[in-house]
């Protein structure tokens, strides 16, 4: 992408700018908020994303749960406010419309919001505590991203194997159930594995001293260990051979290490993989799809080379400007 200019930053964004203070209240000197492309963004931008983000949460990801990932999450949002704009993504009346009705309707609420306006001013402030004509616009924002994205992914066009879509299908039909217990130290859980190995009894009197540690997941989906409890998909599958009561040795999990103890399992049905055969093609392309934006919104990142300003420094920036 070429190197763009403070004033196509401006232009991009300036209907953002607008809706935040009104034309009639930006000032004469701009402060601006940082910089991406080699170009500052005006800090009426930075508070506008923001402010979407507090209102309707982070519709690209996980919810941010710290200072940092808010601030990560807003910058996210203004560079791909840019390049929609570059793209020449527009938003119709009728689009933002539609969203204001479908929201309306979600939250069962009892009035006809075009022709009783005061009605639905006072909802839009006890919703989002800002004023009609702002949440309007921070809805055409979000759609905006949203057709973005939806026009990312359309151009990603992910090759899938038969070995991919039936690794997925066996992930998700083989069946296991597990009692684990946790240790931060992998030195400490290899001395209880080999305690463990002489009997029962000493897997239950190690339970009786920390029962809090101990875990039953569930009988639940390779995929499901795999996913939310970072099992290696090596350790699950040579669990799925093993006998029932048989401990398996320490392996990393989402914190620390694990041994284990066979409970249950059911083995996949491997006859009712044809029928599924086109369900799990198209969930692996789709998931190759959700990684491959993933990456471009990556790379569209390190493009731009964001530079966020310190609150010393965007005073000096707007001074300057």
């Amino acid at each position: 992408m070429k190197k763009i200019t403070a004033f196509c930053i401006l232009v991009s964004l300036c209907f953002i700018f607008n809706f935040v203070y009104g034309a009639e209240q930006v000032k004469e000197k701009t402060e601006f908020a940082g910089e991406f492309f080699g170009a500052p963004v005006p800090i009426g931008n930075y508070y506008f994303v923001k402010g979407v983000i507090m209102v309707f949460g982070n519709r690209f990801g996980s919810q941010p749960q710290t200072a940092q990932e808010l601030e990560d999450c807003v910058w996210d949002g203004l560079l791909l406010s840019y390049e929609a704009f570059r793209r020449n993504i527009t938003v119709s009346q009728e689009e933002v419309e539609n969203e204001i009705a479908k929201i309306i309707k979600e939250e069962k609420v009892e009035f006809d919001w075009k022709k009783e306006r005061d009605a639905y001013t006072q909802w839009v402030k006890k919703r989002a505590n800002e004023p009609a004509e702002l949440f309007e616009n921070q809805l055409r924002h979000l759609i905006q991203l949203e057709r973005l994205r939806k026009e990312v992914m359309e151009g990603i066009k992910p090759e899938v194997t038969e070995e991919e879509a039936y690794q997925k299908f066996l992930n998700e039909y083989n069946t296991l159930g597990i009692e684990l217990v946790q240790f931060d130290e992998l030195k400490d859980a290899e001395k209880f594995y080999k305690k463990s190995k002489k009997g029962p009894k000493s897997w239950e009197a190690e339970k009786a001293k920390r029962p809090k540690d101990f875990k039953r997941p569930g009988f639940v989906a390779l995929e499901f260990l795999m996913a939310m409890w970072k099992l290696p998909k090596d350790a699950v599958y040579q669990m799925m051979q093993m006998e029932i009561g048989q401990i398996y040795p320490p392996t990393p999990i989402y914190k620390g290490y694990g041994v284990f103890k066979i409970l249950e399992k059911r083995p996949a049905e491997e006859a009712g993989y044809p029928q599924l055969k086109n369900y799990y093609y198209e969930k692996i392309r789709a998931i190759k799809k959700y990684e491959g934006f993933n990456e471009w919104i990556k790379n569209l990142k390190k493009e731009a080379d964001i530079k966020v300003y310190k609150k010393e420094e965007v005073e000096r920036k707007g001074a300057n400007k």
